[in-house]
């Protein structure tokens, strides 16, 4: 599928990652970011977006070097051994799953206002089919669709820019001159450094998603190429457009006066009389959820694969083809359990298995930088690249750092100490899966045996020079040797 000009294109692939990536969490969730750091959430916007810089170059090095199905789980695996391999890959799958069906709760509850005579389990399991039978189209047909819905909420977050610019500069008729008044009359820390790290987390919500471009790779037209491509649109694109909407919203709406419940880019145009923004804005909203849900379901059908591939999880889940069929029916499956886990589950419940969604994502970015560390260690640049990570190994340390330093720091923010024992209920659950397919299994041996790992380039070479210094037979002994061949035969 790679060759020529078949597979996704360095744009499809920025697209898809931008449509997972901008979902609720900015438009909705970022209200709450803003509202704990105040003004100082611009650095948090950087900080983070100088974290997943360094996630995504580290998983490019690895996707160039071996655009592998499973992406990070199957690097991990090659790295740590089949534990690591099987625990972040099913970690990350039921995370993603139990997140997403919440957002089919959410996307039904704002649907609702348009279809009352329609419940939230209905509406919610439509979307969830929907959504799964949209994924069975093709990676290519897809990324068509996720390229138009991304392009509407870039087009949402420019059109905030350019509206917010122009009530800054007075020149919408009958509103004066807004300037940047609301900036400049607040601290720059009205919480302290405390405000930063309080809304670190929902700020790498905000940037959740963008791991899609490892897991498209295989299906990618030159990985070598378009990956590294791929990822620097993103990059690059979403610090831009999220920096540059938080400056234009700090100077429209004093921080204090965000709520959870409401978008902020809302909150901001409406205090200036532009209150038929929200209806726009909904509109962007469910956009954005049902985008994420899209990518996301591309994502689990061949996170699932790559783990029955494998052998860790069940062998009727594989599929020969481009498109895991049966992987993406089966994770729309488990989606429709976890929508319906809503509705049987106490409340409590419910939300501490859904809270384990953002665990998950962390987790996986935890494992891609460590993972990325030991095989750049081992194995140096991908053979077919260049070392796309500046400053390694202090870059990586630094990244690795700060991506535990916001997992440990989940419990200081309110709903979200949950996820961080959820997640790691999780983690304990599937080790001890793991270790009972290994022990039950027909033929235990192959559970603990070392997994597939190719060698360093360098190595291959020395190999290959050592076979072709072996002494090879002189003409006068190839007759005898072919004759000594025919007697034993």
């Amino acid at each position: 599928m790679n060759k020529g000009d078949q597979g996704l294109s360095a744009w499809q692939l920025a697209m898809m990652a931008l449509g997972t990536v901008i979902g609720g969490s900015f438009f909705l969730g970022s209200a709450v970011a803003v509202k704990a750091a105040g003004p100082a959430v611009l650095i948090s916007y950087l900080l983070a977006g100088a974290i997943v810089f360094v996630i995504l170059y580290a998983l490019s090095e690895m996707t160039v070097a071996d655009a592998a199905p499973g992406s990070f789980r199957t690097f991990a695996e090659r790295e740590f051994g089949p534990l690591v391999g099987f625990v972040v890959g099913w970690v990350y799958w039921t995370g993603l799953v139990l997140a997403m069906s919440s957002e089919a709760t959410a996307v039904s509850i704002f649907l609702r206002n348009w279809f009352p005579s329609l419940s939230i389990g209905l509406m919610g399991s439509l979307i969830i089919i929907g959504v799964t039978l949209l994924n069975l189209l093709g990676a290519d047909q897809l990324s068509k669709l996720e390229s138009g819905l991304a392009i509407i909420k870039l087009m949402a977050i420019a059109g905030f820019v350019v509206v917010g610019l122009a009530l800054i500069a007075g020149v919408i008729p009958g509103l004066g001159a807004v300037g940047a008044g609301q900036i400049l009359s607040e601290p720059l820390f009205p919480s302290g450094i405390g405000g930063i790290a309080g809304s670190m987390l929902i700020v790498m919500f905000t940037y959740a998603g963008f791991e899609i471009i490892g897991l498209a790779a295989s299906e990618a037209r030159n990985p070598h190429q378009t990956i590294p491509q791929a990822i620097r649109y993103t990059v690059f694109g979403l610090v831009g457009l999220y920096v540059t909407s938080v400056i234009v919203l700090l100077a429209l709406v004093p921080t204090t006066g965000l709520v959870s419940d409401e978008s902020p880019l809302v909150a901001a145009l409406a205090r200036w009389g532009l209150t038929w923004v929200g209806s726009i804005m909904n509109i962007v909203l469910v956009t954005a959820i049902l985008s994420t849900m899209l990518a996301a379901m591309f994502g689990l059908g061949r996170m699932i694969r790559s783990l029955a591939d494998e052998g860790h999880a069940p062998a009727w889940i594989k599929d020969r083809g481009d498109i895991p069929y049966r992987g993406i029916l089966f994770s729309g499956f488990a989606m429709l359990v976890g929508l319906g886990f809503g509705f049987l589950l106490p409340q409590q419940v419910y939300l501490f298995l859904v809270s384990s969604g953002g665990f998950a994502l962390l987790f996986a970015y935890v494992v891609i930088l460590a993972t990325h560390y030991k095989h750049r260690k081992s194995c140096g640049c991908p053979p077919q690249g260049e070392c796309q990570l500046p400053g390694y190994p202090y870059t990586s340390w630094l990244a690795l750092g700060g991506s535990l330093a916001i997992m440990v720091s989940m419990p200081l923010i309110p709903g979200q100490g949950s996820g961080l024992l959820a997640g790691i209920i999780l983690i304990a659950v599937f080790a001890g899966l793991f270790y009972v397919k290994a022990r039950y299994q027909s033929r235990p041996e192959q559970a603990w045996s070392a997994p597939t790992v190719r060698p360093p380039l360098d190595l291959q070479l020395e190999v290959s020079e050592e076979l072709s210094q072996q002494p090879q037979p002189t003409a006068d002994e190839q007759p005898v040797q072919e004759k000594q061949e025919k007697e034993k035969e």
